[in-house]
């Protein structure tokens, strides 16, 4: 069985509940991320931060400008322990429309499963069946 350790991407980039939402915005642009997992002091999980989440400064520039990302961030943030079935984690992300997913260890974020780690495991899986077919 497929765990989340086993695609999970360990470098991950998190970013304090008290960041200033135009800073959070700013390391999302410059990393080419959609989505950031929003930490305490502790390093312990306590939302996301997506695109979609700050969509709406557009309009509320003025009122919102100021704003801590906890403002912000979707709270709590669907996430799965290192030791989950990468199935239940692909089941979730498509039920849900989720385009990332922090992946803890007692709470703490220690990696995070994209659509785009999915993908890979999918074309790694079509071209191992494709080499042993070719075998025969």
């Amino acid at each position: 069985m497929l765990l989340a350790k086993d695609i999970m991407t360990v470098q991950v980039i998190c970013i304090n509940k008290n960041t200033p939402v135009f800073d959070a915005i700013d390391l999302m642009v410059t990393n080419s991320i959609t989505g950031i997992p929003v930490i305490e002091n502790d390093s312990s999980l306590v939302g996301i931060l997506s695109e979609q989440d700050v969509l709406r400064l557009l309009y509320t520039y003025e009122d919102e400008k100021d704003k801590p990302v906890s403002e912000f961030m979707t709270q709590p943030a669907i996430h799965f322990e290192q030791d989950e079935c990468v199935e239940d984690i692909c089941s979730c992300m498509m039920q849900n429309s989720i385009r990332r997913v922090p992946v803890t260890s007692n709470g703490r974020v220690v990696g995070l499963i994209s659509r785009s780690d999915i993908l890979k495991r999918i074309l790694n899986l079509h071209h191992n069946c494709c080499v042993e077919s070719s075998e025969y």
